[in-house]
């Protein structure tokens, strides 16, 4: 032991390195064996170990880039924790061993939590981890009091350092290059050419309007709304896919990507609405999905009489379940869907398969990188169910004011208000609007394109100079008129009218 301390900086440095070290090594390791990394393993555990609170505050505040935050704080409390690993060994090297094998013994219980096997990763981290950290100690206790050895033992200590460095970040970028698979990308260009030409639901002119401030009526595959609990994509080709449809049925499937596309196939233009959708809140978009109906293979397997739901499972565990009796409405459309505006599903939106309802809130229905369906009963519950969520879930009558944004200063005189309304598998039939609580004022519709798919609106109203607060409220073909009760997204949606405070000069 060297009766000189290590100095702080060199010291954090080692705990740093060490760690970086063993997130390379777990990389790696998980891209070899085809299996979750202990940092993307940990970060699942948390998701899943997060409380609900907690989770909706982080979706409040970051919206889609909630997993980007995740992981932004993940790599700053590591860092944090490995830079003390290092500072309590400044004449010792075990207590900071001790501190990155804790580390590792983490990834190891996170990774047993998961749906696929990630321990082995795990252990290869928490092994590179310890080793790496004892060697950097010892060079960097090698340093004596005379400059000439003082010198050496820093020169010894950067190149061990630099060589650590291009170590862990060479076994990264493998891992990462691995887990992520150029076979995956070749697989999706390869999807779309077997993926079945049908008919698409044609968009009629003046289905939205752009120019009156509402979005386009399709919503791109690059800007549709991601929420899920994957907090690095799965990674998954058509060719290796497989469903087992099972459970309480007559007959169990197992079918390939391209024993599905066998079947009949069609394409549906669908809204999806995240049930953490604040009021007035961005998580809704529109595409047109093209799958094949999940009501065909219900009927293909046969339904055994006492079953209520279909539960289906992703390929990283995440689980859902959806009342058979809406999955086997005639007319309701669900699909497992293997494209998205005309190109194979985008990884993140569920390669190479997914389920879509029209309807009901995604955290029912939505399933991603769907691999498993169970026909069974509501005995079993599903992820968010487990978690305080409503069991069923439909979608409510809502509407949003896309313009003017709240804050804006607009002229005074003639304003125009507009922005989009839902009442998926319903209908829009009117949205109504009043300023600075007066008579409500019908809206303007856009073109009707379906009942499964949200509506455009706008109005014109005369308003003086001044501050204004407008509302919105929209009813639905049933009659049916949302209610101006606010209400969280917890258990089953948001409610409330959306309102809006802007200026009006002149």
């Amino acid at each position: 032991m060297n009766s000189v301390p290590i100095p702080r900086l060199r010291a954090a440095v080692v705990g740093l390195l060490a760690t970086g070290a063993a997130l390379g090594a777990g990389h790696l390791a998980a891209g070899l064996a085809d299996s979750p990394a202990p940092f993307v393993a940990v970060g699942g555990a948390f998701v899943d170990l997060t409380p609900e609170p907690v989770k909706e505050l982080a979706i409040s505040l970051f919206g889609t880039a909630d997993k980007l935050a995740l992981q932004t704080g993940m790599v700053l409390v590591i860092a944090l924790l490995a830079a003390l690993a290092g500072l309590l060994s400044r004449r010792r090297w075990w207590p900071g061993a001790i501190v990155i094998g804790l580390f590792g013994l983490v990834g190891v219980a996170a990774a047993m939590s998961r749906p696929r096997d990630g321990v082995a990763a795990a252990l290869t981290a928490l092994v590179v981890g310890v080793v790496v950290f004892r060697l950097l100690h010892h060079i960097a206790e090698m340093a004596g009091d005379a400059p000439a050895e003082a010198d050496a033992g820093r020169r010894r200590f950067l190149i061990t350092s630099s060589l650590v460095v291009l170590g862990a970040g060479a076994a990264g970028i493998v891992g990462g290059f691995l887990q992520r698979g150029a076979g995956v990308i070749s697989s999706q260009l390869a999807a779309a050419a077997r993926i079945p030409k049908v008919p698409v639901p044609p968009i009629p002119p003046g289905a939205d309007f752009v120019a009156s401030g509402t979005p386009t009526f399709l919503t791109s595959n690059r800007d549709f709304y991601r929420i899920d609990t994957a907090l690095v994509v799965p990674q998954s080709r058509a060719e290796d896919w497989r469903l087992r449809l099972h459970g309480m049925v007559r007959r169990e499937l197992v079918l390939s990507y391209d024993e599905l596309l066998q079947r009949r196939v069609e394409a549906r233009t669908i809204t999806i609405t995240c049930v953490s959708n604040q009021v007035g809140g961005g998580l809704i978009s529109t595409a047109t999905f093209v799958g094949v109906p999940v009501r065909d293979l219900l009927l293909e397997a046969g339904v055994r009489p006492g079953a209520q739901q279909l539960f289906t499972t992703s390929v990283d565990g995440y689980t859902a379940g959806t009342p058979l009796d809406v999955l086997l409405e005639p007319d309701r459309g669900a699909l497992l869907a293997v494209s998205m505006n005309g190109e194979p599903l985008p990884t993140e939106h569920g390669f190479p398969v997914r389920m879509v309802v029209p309807g009901l809130y995604g955290y029912v229905s939505a399933t991603k990188w769907l691999v498993d369906a169970e026909v069974t009963t509501f005995d079993r519950q599903h992820y968010w169910e487990r978690r305080g969520w409503a069991r069923q879930a439909p979608i409510k009558t809502a509407s949003r004011i896309d313009r003017p944004r709240a804050g804006a200063v607009v002229p005074a005189g003639p304003v125009t208000v507009a922005g989009i309304a839902w009442a998926q598998h319903a209908g829009i039939d009117r949205v109504e609007v009043r300023a600075d609580g007066g008579r409500w004022q019908p809206a303007e519709l856009a073109t009707d394109v379906s009942r499964d798919t949200w509506r455009m609106w706008r109005a014109t109203m005369s308003l003086p100079p001044g501050g204004h607060v407008v509302e919105c409220r929209a009813t639905d073909r049933t009659g049916r008129t949302q209610t101006p009760e606010r209400r969280p997204v917890v258990p089953d949606g948001a409610t409330g009218w959306h309102a809006v405070e802007f200026t009006c000069t002149g």
